[in-house]
């Protein structure tokens, strides 16, 4: 089992070499002459309007955020968010701009830098899944989501690290090393769409994509102050993702505001022939989750009445710190909508028992994955067991997945089975007491210091009810690091969940930048 501390990263600008090791003390680096228009902390619709006035070019978005990547991700705090730089990002982003110039926009996302979690195939990028296994390995197509990106007008600046093959939450690889959480470089960004959650935190792209299979975009959104959407089951197409686990998986964006986030989910959700599951997403999609943040909504926030779960806020001391944030967050609630109560779910904790497919489908998930690719460098998760090319850090889940002997079992089958009771389970206690969300905490416990395991994940409710949840930043632990509050509907209610996440967001402004990674101009 390897774990290498050299990651290459090859861009337009030339070569570099992230290093992993010990965080080092971030410091600014001299501040060069500050430009016409400083990219941070901007939203989309704040470069959208810079580069229609002609402020700024995709161009020198791309550039601007290359620098602060040299400056933060591989020197000063090395965040270590990126395993791969795209090389064609500057190519894509000055053809973009010649369309401008020609008159063709494509829309709101149009020459905007994006980061996509290196489990999502790109046709211009290998895609490792964090794995050494992986390595150079070249789908030659693009996932449906990030086709959809792409025709959008994004430019992928590169590919983040993850937990390797999604399988942890604490973004670790024999890929990618150890990324740092900015806010705290000694703590970890959650996972496992840790780098997409470190690097949109700070700011080397405006917003980004995760996977979510248990938490994978709710915990970094959570541990990096960001808003982050794990969609009904079916909202969004599974094509193209490395799998961890068929009946869980799903794609969404992790960003630093709401708008930003709406953008991005605008642009992928929908119907796609090669994913069954999103047949379900038919009829269920607004014409645009953007303009949820409007007046005149169709959704009245009024209306909403959410039920806090205390069962899901622990009992232990080292609950406590994240409780009060979580519960403070949710005193604004009490203003915005219509009504918040305490809710207990009858047989919650009994259903959820057994229900975890991660282990029983990440075996043949991948083997079938990677049958798709006569190029494909391993086979198996023996093959990448019998190799050693794997991280220590998830040695014991590739043993354990690898050791499942068949698709097909009575107690797989039960499992499958007792997802749908707790998604029954859940929807009724919602009913039964008039709610229309629920509250608890994303984590209850705040990031761990890295080597540490990380506590607290309350990412089942969710992932096994196929239920839409929203990570919203609730506040900050008293040294300073992010926490997470999650609300939970019923299907295809992401309108609701989103426009409480916009009131929310208007009544907060929660965006606190990290300290490490403060803009490059003075």
């Amino acid at each position: 089992m390897l774990t290498p501390v050299i990651r290459r990263f090859s861009v337009s600008l030339g070569i570099a070499s992230a290093l992993a090791g010990l965080p080092v003390q971030a410091q600014r680096p001299a501040a060069p002459l500050a430009p016409q228009f400083d990219l941070y902390e901007k939203s989309i619709p704040e470069l959208k309007k810079a580069m229609e006035s002609g402020q700024v070019t995709s161009g020198q978005l791309v550039e601007q955020y290359f620098a602060r990547i040299k400056a933060y991700d591989q020197d000063g705090p090395r965040i270590n968010a990126f395993i791969a730089l795209n090389p064609r990002a500057l190519e894509v982003a000055a053809a973009l701009d010649a369309e401008r110039r020609a008159g063709r926009v494509r829309g709101p996302l149009h020459g905007i830098p994006i980061v996509v979690k290196d489990n999502y195939a790109t046709v211009d990028m290998p895609t490792t899944a964090g794995s050494l296994a992986l390595e150079g390995f070249e789908t030659k197509r693009d996932a449906f989501m990030v086709k959809k990106l792409r025709d959008a007008g994004v430019v992928i600046m590169g590919k983040t690290n993850l937990h390797e093959l999604a399988s942890g939450i604490t973004t670790i690889s024999s890929m990618g090393g150890q990324t740092r959480n900015p806010y705290d470089p000694t703590r970890n960004p959650g996972g496992s769409s840790g780098g997409t959650g470190a690097a949109v935190a700070a700011n080397f792209a405006v917003a980004g994509l995760g996977t979510d299979t248990c938490g994978s975009i709710r915990n970094p959104s959570a541990d990096n102050n960001l808003f982050g959407l794990r969609g009904t089951s079916g909202l969004s197409s599974r094509d193209g993702i490395v799998p961890l686990s068929h009946t869980r998986d799903i794609g969404g964006p992790l960003a630093r505001t709401m708008t930003d986030l709406a953008l991005l989910l605008d642009a992928t959700v929908g119907f796609d022939p090669a994913d069954a599951t999103t047949a379900a997403s038919q009829g269920h999609i607004p014409p645009s989750y953007a303009s949820l943040a409007g007046e005149g909504d169709a959704v009245d926030i009024r209306a909403v009445r959410i039920g806090i779960v205390p069962a899901l806020f622990g009992a232990t001391p080292e609950d406590a710190e994240v409780g009060a944030v979580v519960r403070r967050a949710i005193d604004v609630l009490r203003g915005l909508v219509g009504g918040v109560s305490e809710i207990a779910i009858p047989g919650y904790e009994e259903a959820t028992e057994g229900t975890g497919t991660n282990v029983s489908e990440l075996k043949w998930d991948l083997m079938d994955y990677l049958a798709q690719f006569p190029g494909a460098p391993v086979r198996s998760l023996d093959d990448i067991l019998s190799r050693g090319l794997y991280h220590n850090a998830v040695a014991g889940a590739i043993r354990r997945a690898n050791a499942v002997e068949s698709r097909d079992s009575e107690a797989y089958r039960a499992g499958l089975i007792r997802r749908e009771t707790v998604r029954k389970t859940i929807l009724a206690a919602m009913q039964a007491q008039g709610l229309t969300a629920l509250a608890y905490p994303t984590l209850r416990r705040k990031p761990a210091v890295i080597g540490e395991p990380q506590a607290g994940s309350n990412c089942q409710v969710s992932a096994t009810s196929g239920l839409p949840a929203m990570s919203i930043p609730a506040g900050f632990t008293n040294d300073g690091l992010p926490i997470g509050l999650e609300l939970l509907g019923g299907p295809f209610t992401e309108p609701m969940l989103i426009t409480v996440a916009f009131a929310y967001e208007a009544a907060t402004h929660p965006r606190r930048p990290p300290p490490t990674t403060p803009s490059l101009y003075r």
